[in-house]
């Protein structure tokens, strides 16, 4: 079966303009601070990683008609299901009906600022030189991938320079397919405008993308 992403939206025609919001506005219903809550609370509980969770998040079918909280909640739903801590069954009538998945880790209520002020991080020790270093001029990879990826689909195939080397970090591709950490050397590049949007793109205009070493080569 192919590997179907819908949030890549980046540069896609279709959906409308963009609606700013108020800066600071959080919330439009009163459940989605439980959606966020259990999200973060089933998350520390180490039974996916990150990286999983937006590959189910990504590839749900009504992706383009769910609110952002609701793409939360039903990723949720699908991971706690794939693993046999919920049934689709229990779901849709509201109530447990088995005995319940004992967790190794529970994220308890008096250590919650604690463990989101502190983060998790993703670098790791390099093992190896870098490849590429600042001003070096890339190309991103081309084509199609069969799983989740952090490059977006407009900047696939692009020329654009290195600003900035990061160290190594986990490599999301292989982590969302339950491959490990494969930690990669981490670069930002930059790309004219032009070159991700042709003559449409307006004077001046630089995008940034954070790209894994796999994804690049010598331009």
């Amino acid at each position: 079966m192919s590997y179907t992403t819908h949030a890549d939206l980046g540069g896609r025609d279709g959906f409308g303009p963009v609606t700013p919001e108020p800066e600071g506005e959080l919330w439009h219903e009163a459940w989605e601070p439980r959606a966020l809550a259990l999200t973060l609370a089933m998350g520390a509980t180490g039974s996916w990683n990150i990286d999983q969770s937006r590959s189910a998040r990504e590839t749900l079918p009504d992706y383009p008609q769910l609110s952002y909280y609701r793409i939360w909640l039903a990723a949720l739903q699908r991971l706690m299901v794939e693993r046999g801590m919920v049934t689709d069954h229990e779901i849709a009538e509201a109530r447990a009906q088995v005995e319940p998945k004992r967790l190794t880790r529970v994220l308890w209520a008096d250590i919650v600022p604690t463990v989101l002020a502190k983060g998790s991080a993703t670098e790791r020790p390099a093992l190896t030189p870098a490849r590429f270093t600042i001003g070096d001029r890339v190309r991103t990879r081309s084509g199609h991938v069969e799983h989740h990826t952090r490059l977006p689909g407009y900047a696939r195939g692009r020329v654009g320079t290195v600003e900035r080397v990061h160290g190594t970090h986990v490599f999301a591709d292989a982590n969302a397919q339950g491959l490990g950490e494969q930690p990669q050397w981490l670069y930002t590049v930059a790309f004219d405008g032009r070159e991700l949007w042709g003559d449409d793109a307006q004077d001046g205009l630089v995008v940034s993308v954070d790209a894994w070493d796999s994804y690049l080569e010598p331009a």
